[in-house]
This record gives C-alpha cells, structure tokens and sequence, in this order.
C-alpha cells in the first residue's frame, strides 16, 4: 500500500429542502385549508477515527466529499426525509487542518470511535401551513431551504507511537526494529533504504510499546536535502526519542550533533523529548574503539551512552528496559479493583 500522510479535499454538507404549497383536497371533508409540510434537513459532514487505516492514500483519488440534500416537503403536512449524513473515515493520529497559511487546527482525532461533525447540513424550509393566519387563510408562501456549507480542508496524518527512532540514513534503524518487532521495513546496505515511515509493536518482560521508524536525517533536512524533515511529524506525538549513532562509522560526536541540530531546526519540541542515546552496530568494530567513541559520545551529551547490535541482539535488552521504564504501558498489570491482578475469569 502506498503511503500518503497529506490531502487535500472539499467538504460540502447536504442543503436543506424547501417547504411546500399544498392545500387540503379531501372529499367530504369541510374547512379546507393550506397542508403544506416542512423540508427536510440536509445531510451533516462528519468525520470519524478508525482501527486499521495507516495511510490517506484513499484521499488521493477522491478529493470532493457532498453530503446528501434534504427532501422536499409534501402535502398533507409530510415533512421531507432528512438527507444522509456523510461519514468520512480517518486514521488514528489524523490532524483536521483549515486552508489558510497558518494551516490552523480544526480537530485532532486521536482515539478510535472519536467523531467530530465539521460542517452542520441546511435546515429545512418551512411550509405554507406555518403563514395561515385569520387573514390570510390560502397563504401561498413557503421558506425555500436553507443551503448548506462547503469548505476546504487539509488532513495531516501523525503516527501515534510511543517511541521514535532517529539517526542518520543507514544507521541500522530498520533492523532494530526488524529485530524487536512484528516490523518487516526493508533493509539494504545504502542510505535512505526507509523512505516511509514504519510501525512496529515492541513487547518486552511483559509489557509493549508502539515504535516508529522515521526515514533518516542528513545535514540541511530542514532545507530539504535528502527525503527532508516532512516525517519528522510523526514522532512529534512520541514520548522519548531513540537516537541511533553508526558506531562502525568515524566521528560519532558529529553523527548526533548533525541530527539534533535538525531536530531543532524542525521545532515543535522535538529536541525537548527524553532521548535515549545508543550506538548501533558494535559487532563491526572492536572493543578498543567501541570504548573510546562511547566516552568521547557520553562527554559531548552528558547523557549515558548504550551499545547495541541489531544483528547479534546484543546489548538490545537493557535499552528495551530503559524505554519501558519511559514510555512502556503494561499490559500484563492490569487490574479490576485494588491490587489484584487481572483475570479473564
């Protein structure tokens, strides 16, 4: 499936119908008299977040959204049939944003079953039953309906995930989440081998994270060298930041500083997150070397450094319990009252 995390659509809720000009015909029936009934109400825009959906790649081929006018009114008092409201379906994590240029937001919608109504439909009309007075007995007016609402929207989609990887291209990002994860992200011996964003769900001694891979970051990302900032959206909802650094490459201290200034760059808080700082693929350097760009690392950040492999899996568990400790949420410590454990029976 292809990955869209922008669109751009028209939104347009349902008019309502207009009243009716009707009067009373009925045989044998005395004191006729106007009937005519109400319309009825157009149809709501409303947008919906649902389980399963991880891309806007339907938004692609349909940009223009029309709820359903409301019905006409009818004779003998019969208001119209209320028009059907459209439900729009949306990830989790999607962001509702105005066409203006401060792309303003409208309504985040971050948990399943939430609902928002962004565009109410047009009342209906009334009939000329309302306008008989004892003046005006045959009254022939009628309220034509009230039109709808239309607008133009920008969606903004944002991952949820616990915990977002960060580091330069090719730093073994992919196979760390491979390796601790349900996460199939290809993996290749050059850079910008990710050039989507990647979810991978992390259990560990019980407990689980959602994890998320970004595509890597290169001096000038926020120019737009490279694939650019634009994924960094998706660890903005994070709560700690895992920031691998090569350690068969030359120059760790360089590595992460070229990174955070990105980060920085990108604002929104990003270079404010917890971060948990680690080299990667330490099977491919010896123990010597592995030593001195860890201290030379942990003098430049004031932050202790962890070694992993993503190949051998060494290393791996300790940074695992280091993120649960951060952002881990139990699964296994349920409870129904007080502190019993949880149970299905």
């Amino acid at each position: 499936m292809q990955f869209l995390d922008q669109a751009k659509i028209f939104l347009s809720s349902g008019a309502g119908g207009d009243g009716s000009v009707s009067f009373r015909r009925e045989k044998f029936v005395e004191y006729g008299g106007p009937d005519g009934g109400d319309g009825g109400k157009g149809g709501d825009v409303i947008f919906e977040c649902v389980d399963g959906l991880n891309t806007l790649i339907d938004f692609r081929y349909s940009q223009h959204f029309k709820a359903k006018r409301g019905e006409h009114g009818m004779g003998r008092n019969r208001t119209g049939a209320g028009g059907n409201d459209l439900l729009i379906k949306v990830p989790v994590g999607t962001q509702i944003l105005a066409d203006d240029e401060e792309r303003t937001l409208i309504v985040d919608m971050t948990t399943v079953g939430q609902r928002a109504i962004l565009l109410k439909g047009g009342d209906g009309g009334k009939g000329n039953d309302h306008y008989k007075t004892s003046t005006n007995r045959a009254p022939r007016q009628f309220q034509p309906g009230f039109p709808g609402k239309e607008l133009w929207v920008w969606l903004r989609l944002k991952l949820l995930a616990d915990v977002g990887l960060v580091g330069q291209p090719n730093v073994g990002k992919s196979s760390l989440i491979n390796a601790i994860s349900n996460t199939k992200a290809k993996v290749g011996n050059y850079a910008f081998t990710t050039l989507k964003p990647q979810l991978g769900v992390v259990a560990h001694k019980g407990q689980e994270l959602v994890m998320a891979d970004i595509p890597g970051l290169i001096a000038g990302a926020a120019d737009g060298v490279g694939i650019g900032d634009r994924f960094l959206g998706h660890i903005e909802r994070c709560r700690v930041l895992l920031h691998l650094v090569d350690a068969s490459l030359p120059g760790p201290v360089a590595q992460w500083e070229t990174v955070r200034e990105e980060l920085a760059a990108y604002g929104n808080g990003l270079d404010r997150k917890p971060e948990i700082l680690a080299l990667s693929k330490t099977d491919l350097v010896t123990p010597q070397a592995l030593a001195a760009k860890k201290r030379a690392l942990e003098q430049a950040s004031g932050a202790p450094v962890f070694c992993i492999s993503a190949a051998t899996k060494k290393g791996v568990e300790p940074v695992l319990d280091r993120l649960m400790e951060i952002a881990g949420r139990s699964q296994a410590t349920r409870t129904t009252g007080g502190d019993r454990p949880w149970s299905p029976l």
